[in-house]
């Protein structure tokens, strides 16, 4: 594993690059508020051994990225007047500005093409990606994801409210490990067994330890808001795209995942019963599987063109 700082206009972007550098790439990028750790370890390694180069990367903002700590993160009213009644946000940046982010990360690699893999925010970020590069791009799998059209499904208010909560930066490491595993709990997959909240444990205690920074996590979502849906650019979207997303999601309802695929021309859509909100160990082999035949499927029609 090589890992290194990318840079990117003011920004660095802390990426760790996997495989072999002849292989196909895969880029992975991850969600609201997570770490390129939240891309579970199995999941890189089992892509690697199907014969891809996986780069997963920190997003600005997270991680061990740059923080924006002189730019103040939107409160709590500002977000909920825009999500719930429309009115503008002043937010200090978009989700265009984090796919162009993640272009940066393949020029600082040098990798001209890759596959792009989104989850949550992530393929939000990754639908924009193959929207508008659309010559990088080898196909796009978006997992967890939505279009972003405000008729769809909301999650529970409780949910919606618990997400804009704001998070203390000086609280007790071990009341920010426990935040972490409720929520990982409340979103994640249901009925997934000891295994699975032994991962969960692990998990917020490293994401705590290697980096807490809630203000972060607040301005990506205002930059969720602020950007609206994605409509035009899914229409406009000619990778060959895969659509992956769980039965049992509580923070992304299904429907986003089916509305996604809709507007995809050619998208196939995968629904994994009893998948909530997370990459949970037992289902990993599947998701792994799924994206390493879409991609491989999607680099053999290239090459026969």
């Amino acid at each position: 594993m090589r890992e290194g700082k990318a840079k990117v206009g003011d920004l660095e972007l802390h990426y760790e690059d996997h495989g072999r550098e002849t292989d196909p790439a895969i880029l992975l990028i991850m969600g609201l508020g997570a770490q390129l750790i939240w891309w579970p370890d199995a999941l890189v390694d089992a892509l690697v051994a199907k014969g891809f180069r996986v780069i997963r990367h920190d997003n600005r903002d997270i991680g061990l990225s740059t923080k924006l700590a002189h730019l103040p993160p939107p409160g709590a009213r500002a977000l909920m007047a825009t999500a719930f009644l429309g009115r503008p946000l002043a937010t200090p940046y978009t989700l265009e500005a984090l796919a162009a982010d993640a272009v940066g990360v393949l020029d600082h690699l040098g990798i001209a093409q890759a596959h792009i893999v989104g989850a949550s925010m992530g393929g939000m970020i990754a639908q924009i990606f193959a929207a508008t590069y659309p010559e990088r791009v080898l196909s796009l799998t978006s997992i967890m994801s939505t279009s972003g059209r405000k008729e769809l499904k909301k999650p529970a208010l409780s949910l919606q409210l618990r997400m804009l909560k704001r998070r203390q930066h000086d609280a007790p490491r071990a009341t920010k490990i426990a935040e972490v595993m409720n929520t990982l709990r409340l979103i994640g997959s249901p009925d997934q067994g000891a295994q699975v909240d032994a991962e969960r444990a692990a998990l917020a205690t490293r994401a705590v330890d290697r980096s807490f920074y809630p203000d972060g996590a607040r301005r990506q979502l205002g930059a969720i808001i602020a950007s609206g849906d994605r409509v035009a650019a899914l229409g406009r979207i000619t990778a060959p795209t895969l659509v992956i997303h769980g039965t049992a999601d509580r923070l992304v309802p299904p429907d986003g995942g089916e509305d996604t695929a809709r507007l995809i021309l050619g998208a196939r859509l995968e629904m994994i019963p009893g998948m909530g909100h997370d990459l949970p160990g037992p289902l990993v082999p599947r998701i792994a599987d799924l994206i390493a035949e879409h991609a491989t499927a999607a680099t053999a029609t290239k090459a026969a063109a």
